[in-house]
């Protein structure tokens, strides 16, 4: 009999819910209906934008930034950088007019590197922070080159915090234990031997195999020395 009751308390607050319900959407329908027809209209518009005007753009971007590619292929940074009048756009001018592609980020990694080497340390900060991946390799060495224009400019803190950002964004044999090697360095620059001396252990241990396994030995020998 306790069960019979409870079930009909159940089933009448499932009715009661119903109802409320029924009630809500029967006395908002008008606004209801505005606010699906917006988001048909938001969504439908953002899908129209896509298709008709970022995808052509990001073709176009491609057919642009190849020349622009070849020349930093080349070591031809400056070049690369600013293009050419009347004969090719350098990646300065492509991560302007495509800003909303693909194409667009990634000449902004160009031209951050591009810079880095060209010894452009602000500029190349400037680029490299406003291009967005979450690709396992260019996403570390974006944080890692600006780590390099930091330090290249003496700001230690914040090459350092560039480098352990590599490091924590994408863990793989190739762009971590040269981070590792470099946060270390820069520790042991500061007299911070125990952090310095952690991060060489750590390339010995995960990345034995690696070109920057021998030189995490030498250095760790050094501030066992100095210690």
């Amino acid at each position: 009999m306790a069960k019979e009751t409870k079930d009909s308390e159940s089933l009448e607050a499932v009715e009661s819910a119903l109802s409320k319900t029924e009630q809500y959407i029967e006395d908002n329908q008008k606004s209801l209906t505005i606010i699906v027809l917006a988001i048909i209209i938001i969504v439908g518009g953002y899908l129209a934008y896509q298709k008709f005007y970022v995808k052509p753009l990001e073709e176009e971007a491609k057919n642009e930034i190849f020349v622009a590619e070849q020349y930093f292929a080349k070591d031809s940074f400056n070049l690369a950088v600013n293009g050419r009048d009347g004969e090719f756009s350098g990646f300065i001018e492509i991560a302007d007019d495509y800003s909303v592609t693909k194409i667009g980020n990634l000449a902004n990694y160009y031209a951050g590197i591009s810079y880095l080497k060209l010894g452009k340390f602000n500029e190349a900060i400037e680029y490299l922070s406003e291009f967005d991946s979450d690709d396992e390799m260019l996403a570390p060495i974006a944080n890692g080159a600006i780590g390099d224009a930091y330090l290249e400019l003496g700001n230690d803190n914040e090459a350092i915090s560039f480098y352990e950002k590599a490091i924590t964004i994408s863990t793989n044999d190739f762009t971590t234990p040269i981070y590792l090697l470099k946060v270390g360095q820069v520790y042991e620059k500061q007299n911070n031997l125990d952090k310095a001396l952690k991060a060489y252990e750590r390339i010995e241990t995960e990345f034995a195999k690696s070109r920057e396994a021998k030189k995490a030995e030498k250095y760790k020998i050094r501030i066992e020395l100095k210690k």
